[in-house]
């Protein structure tokens, strides 16, 4: 049976998804190692000069323009400068302060002498003849200045930007909280890893995968109790469940048993994408519930979940964490002869490596069927087949979307 209608393509029903999705509402949270991965809400603009003095380079001894010359200078030490205790007088012709890297330099100060070109003696230090490149002193704001724009809104909190948001001076950052998402599995033949089973049942594969990629992601995931095949119990089970995102796994195909989309009809569905012209994954669908929930549906088959999660709910994911969805598509080559494709767009599971100059070369695994996760769990990468693409040769150029396998 054919569909009645030309089914969307890829990018068309992302589009029409990411379109219903909106971020939660920001919220200020300490700065602190818990913001990691999260996004934020607004500009992030400097408070202050980084570094908020003039400070050494390294460690040695602060001197004034007269401390350098052709030949050897004899200084007196008047004191010492040290990071978080500064000395707090100038420097006068003659004299010297004994410094250390970061430390603030003395008012007066021309130069840092590193400490190898210098050599001690008692309250004296005979500076040898300049021979350096120096000044080895930082100016204040070198790095960045108060009131410069450092990180822009949107941007993903990794341990750098979060180092320099605390440089900047700020105790506490306005991000946008991780997005909400509920996983459930259906299917009566599914029952929880480690349980026992009659010889017609299979473990649920797919809601374990599915809710540790999306963490990995920066979703907060809850995995609900799998729903026997009773359009009833699926509706109970998604119907007090506080989510951003539903994703559903199975009971979205063609069949008495595949009763998700009628279940959810009963909570006010708005059905926004019935089907993919995509391979794996034609049965994907997405919605909105009458409550403001937007609820996504999934491939029974653990792998075509997969592969739709990188396609659908990796840039969903992206656009309720307040980020700009993307899906990062790079050329390469084809070790193998790839055949002529059909109307379907076609993601094939693949290894990707570099060769000796750098170059991405990808392998597509020998089994493409969608109900393989140990295929799965040997690729690195996914081989984009458009509608109606020619046969490829080996070597002929392809698109592939790199996995983040951690």
């Amino acid at each position: 049976m054919t569909d009645r209608l030309p089914l969307p393509s890829v990018d068309a029903a992302r589009a029409i998804m990411l379109a219903a999705v909106v971020p939660r509402h920001p919220v200020t949270a300490p700065l602190d190692a818990q913001l990691l991965g999260q996004v934020l809400a607004r500009d992030l603009v400097a408070l202050r000069d980084q570094p908020p003095f003039f400070s050494a380079a390294m460690d040695g001894y602060a001197v004034g323009a007269d401390g350098l010359g052709e030949t050897a200078k004899i200084l007196t030490v008047i004191g010492e400068s040290a990071a978080g205790q500064g000395f707090s007088h100038g420097l006068g012709p003659g004299e010297a302060v004994r410094i250390f890297t970061g430390a603030p330099v003395p008012e007066g100060a021309a130069f840092v002498v590193p400490q190898e070109n210098a050599t001690r003696r008692g309250d004296q230090v005979d500076i040898h003849p300049r021979d350096q490149s120096g000044p080895y002193i930082r100016a204040q704001g070198s790095d960045f200045r108060a009131g410069d724009t450092l990180l822009a809104r949107g941007v993903r909190l990794d341990p750098w930007r979060l180092g320099l948001a605390a440089a900047s001076g700020w105790g506490g950052l306005e991000v946008y909280p991780p997005p909400r998402i509920a996983i459930l599995s259906t299917g009566a033949e599914l029952v929880p890893p480690g349980a026992s089973l009659r010889p017609d049942q299979i473990f649920d594969s797919g809601s374990v995968a599915l809710s540790a990629w999306a963490r990995q992601k920066g979703a907060e995931t809850q995995v609900l109790t799998p729903a026997t095949d009773d359009a009833r119990a699926i509706r109970d089970a998604v119907a007090p469940v506080v989510a951003d995102l539903i994703v559903t796994i199975g009971g979205a195909s063609v069949g008495d048993h595949d009763l998700v989309k009628p279940a959810m009809k009963d909570l006010g569905l708005d059905l926004r994408v019935d089907k993919v012209a995509v391979r794996p994954g034609k049965p994907v669908w997405f919605g909105r519930l009458a409550d403001g929930r937007s609820i996504l549906g999934l491939p029974g088959n653990p792998a075509s979940a997969l592969v739709c999660a990188e396609l659908f709910l990796h840039p969903l994911i992206a656009a309720l964490s307040g980020a700009t969805p993307e899906v990062r598509i790079l050329p390469a080559r084809t070790t193998q002869p790839l055949s002529a494709n059909g109307a379907r767009e076609h993601w094939m599971r693949a290894t990707l490596r570099a060769d000796d100059q750098g170059k991405p070369w990808a392998t597509p695994m020998s089994d493409q069927d969608s109900s393989l996760l140990n295929v799965f769990a040997q690729s690195n990468g996914l081989i984009r087949r458009l509608p109606g693409a020619a046969a490829c040769a080996t070597g002929d150029p392809v698109e592939i979307l790199p996995l983040d396998r951690m």
